[in-house]
């Protein structure tokens, strides 16, 4: 295949099923816990990390992790600490971090609109060795915490009081999930782009939820979409000259909107038998009590 001779293709693809599968299992955590969007406010506050990269002449997938990390953990805390002005404060931070990274690549002396709009939309041509580099060591931390911790994140994702109850340290494990969250968004600005990489940490998981009934399926499902949209989507803007991030988002978008039209019967369905049951079961009480059972319940 003509697409494996390109290097630069090598990477994006490397780059894109490390996004397909870290993104989708960082993401079935916080739609668990209500926290979808987290990721699209993370990606504006990385956006200064990314200016600041440009700016001071690094990388900017690792400057943009270590600022996503300290915008993530600000969140949280605003978000566990805040009160009536909560929002607010998340607004001022989300906006400023955008404002703030189209500044300060801007004021970089090799900064310019095109560098930006890879990084807000993502790009294949621009993955370089280096960023391929940090990505797999930021995938691997993710799916280290995601998997070794699976546990934990799924009991604070259910019921944080329950969890505190146990004795888990929630707090900490919030805190760390808001770190796993920002280090996420950085592995897929490369290839999603910033703006759009929230989606693929959704989506996927929505899709997976049409069809599946436990957590762990609900985990398998999500990865094995994102991966398979991941792909094909790189595939597609390669052949296609379309923008990566927009046809990867779109085909989670198309998968969803399928499983969901392919999963109403299968419902209705489920629904019946258990109706079903219930009335079968009903049937076999009224037996074991006596003729009189039924006639005392419609009764009462």
């Amino acid at each position: 295949m003509d697409i494996l001779q390109d290097p630069f293709m090598q990477r994006a693809l490397l780059a894109a099923v490390l996004v397909g599968i870290t993104a989708p299992a960082l993401g079935v955590h916080l739609v668990q816990r209500r926290q979808a969007l987290m990721g699209d406010g993370i990606g504006h506050v990385a956006m200064t990390g990314v200016g600041l990269g440009f700016l001071l002449s690094t990388n900017p997938v690792w400057m943009a992790t270590l600022v996503a990390v300290v915008g993530a953990v600000a969140m949280e805390l605003i978000r566990a600490y805040g009160r009536t002005r909560g929002d607010i404060a998340l607004a001022m931070l989300f906006y400023g971090g955008m404002a703030g990274g189209v500044m300060l690549i801007n004021l970089a002396p090799n900064g310019s609109n095109a560098n930006l709009t890879s990084y807000l939309f993502g790009s294949l041509s621009t993955v370089s060795d280096e960023d391929v580099t940090a990505i797999c060591l930021l995938a691997g931390f993710v799916l280290l915490v995601t998997l070794g911790l699976r546990r934990q994140l799924f009991a604070i994702s259910q019921d944080e009081e329950f969890a505190r109850v146990t004795g888990l340290p929630v707090r900490a494990l919030n805190l760390l999930v808001a770190v796993v969250a920002a280090v996420t968004v950085t592995v897929g600005m490369r290839v999603v782009g910033l703006l759009l990489v929230s989606a693929l940490m959704v989506v996927p998981v929505a899709a997976a939820q049409q069809i599946t009934r436990s957590f762990l399926a609900t985990f398998a499902g999500a990865v094995g979409i994102g991966v398979a949209v991941a792909l094909t989507g790189t595939t597609v803007s390669y052949y296609q000259d379309v923008p990566p991030g927009a046809t990867i988002v779109l085909l989670a978008i198309a998968v969803f909107v399928l499983l969901t039209v392919a999963a109403t019967p299968l419902a209705r369905r489920r629904a019946r038998v258990r109706a079903a049951a219930e009335v079968e079961a009903e049937c076999e009480l009224d037996v074991a009590a006596g003729p009189g059972a039924a006639a005392d319940r419609a009764t009462a």
